[in-house]
């Protein structure tokens, strides 16, 4: 089934149908997620309708499915160049370009982007600034194709289900996206020079794939995430220190204003902007998170744990040091706090009622 859809995606976007072609494409994935081929098939439909930041995030995952895949590199290298992130694509051809080096728009490629990096840092002389020509291509609009086969039914595509909010400083952006109690394997980040990716794929719960194009650039290897009991905190380095608007970029958006970092002294408090109209008291949320995770409701080993944990760390040096050899000694069948009577004889195991206690024959 999954190869027969693939064989109408294709047919269709010969045909120039690309939206017919980016839902068979989205289905016959469905029903073979590991295929890396329909990930770099879907991303090359996604750009041809301007869909640049999911053709980003389905090239990415067709390397992740096969890193040795040159066309997905060239795929996010044609994005990224569209969205003007001229690093990342460069850093992508460099990588497709050593697994196919017979393939001549890898170099052709790279040669654009290293003129348009420069172009941006200003490197270029002017002369040569005036002497580049581009083909520029002027952008049509999409219209819905008429008197189509009607071949497939497309489901509409499920909304997240994790809440996100974020806050900014003059140095960085966070993002919190509230997932609470994911294993932290289980979550993927990545960080372009304006684009930020996030997958979440749980067991049990439906795979989550968070991409936004960024109101402004980062700085990738500056950036970092932690996953929480009930949170995932990302912090994106700003690679200018402009106050953004909000967090995902809109061509409707005015020009930002320049932060100025000195002005930012220590003794003042970070102003925590929101997307939303409403005002969000950040330390009171901060303050909540907090209390959550120490008033989580655990069982069985997990709660036993936690509650060790608690005496431990609120303990004084001897009752630390009581416990600990307690329980080495008694083979972890033992745990005392008292170190007046532990410190003066060695712990002898006491197995629970109905078991013994053997020695390890090596």
């Amino acid at each position: 089934m999954a190869s027969d859809l693939e064989t109408k995606a294709k047919e269709a976007f010969f045909d120039d149908h690309f939206q017919l072609a980016l839902d068979l494409y989205s289905q016959a994935i469905e029903l073979n997620p590991k295929s890396a081929e329909l990930y770099a098939d879907r991303a090359q439909a996604n750009i041809k309708i301007n869909n640049l930041t999911e053709a980003v995030a389905d090239a990415n995952k067709a390397i992740e499915l096969d890193p040795s895949m040159s066309k997905a590199y060239l795929r996010k290298a044609t994005a990224c160049m569209k969205l003007e992130e001229y690093q990342t694509a460069k850093a992508a051809l460099e990588t497709g370009a050593a697994l196919a080096p017979g393939e001549s728009r890898f170099s052709q490629l790279i040669k654009e982007c290293q003129e348009r990096i420069a172009e941006e840092t200003g490197d270029l002389p002017k002369q040569t600034l005036e002497g580049v020509t581009t083909n520029v291509v002027p952008t049509t609009k999409v219209e819905p194709e008429k008197n189509l086969p009607n071949l497939v039914t497309v489901a509409a595509p499920s909304k997240p289900t994790y809440r996100h909010e974020f806050y900014q400083k003059p140095e960085e952006v966070v993002v919190t996206i509230f997932a609470k109690g994911i294993p932290r394997e289980c979550v993927s980040v990545q960080y372009g020079e304006q684009i930020l990716s996030v997958a979440i794929d749980a067991p049990g719960k439906d795979a989550i794939h968070f991409q936004p194009r960024l109101f402004g650039k980062i700085i990738p290897d500056k950036c970092r995430y932690d996953v929480l009991s009930t949170k995932i905190e990302i912090r994106l380095a700003k690679a200018e220190p402009i106050q953004w608007t909000s967090l995902e970029f809109s061509e409707e958006v005015a020009v930002p204003q320049r932060v100025n970092v000195s002005s930012v002294t220590g003794n003042q408090k970070p102003v925590y902007p929101s997307s939303k109209p409403k005002r969000v008291d950040w330390d009171k949320l901060e303050a909540q998170v907090k209390k959550e995770e120490k008033d989580e409701k655990l069982d069985g080993d997990a709660a036993l744990n936690k509650f060790f944990r608690e005496i431990y760390q609120d303990a004084d040096e001897d009752t630390r040091r009581a416990m600990q050899k307690s329980f080495v000694e008694s083979n972890g069948t033992v745990l005392s706090t008292n170190w007046k009577e532990v410190g003066a004889k060695k712990v002898e195991g006491s197995p629970p009622d109905g078991m013994e206690m053997k020695k390890w024959e090596y």
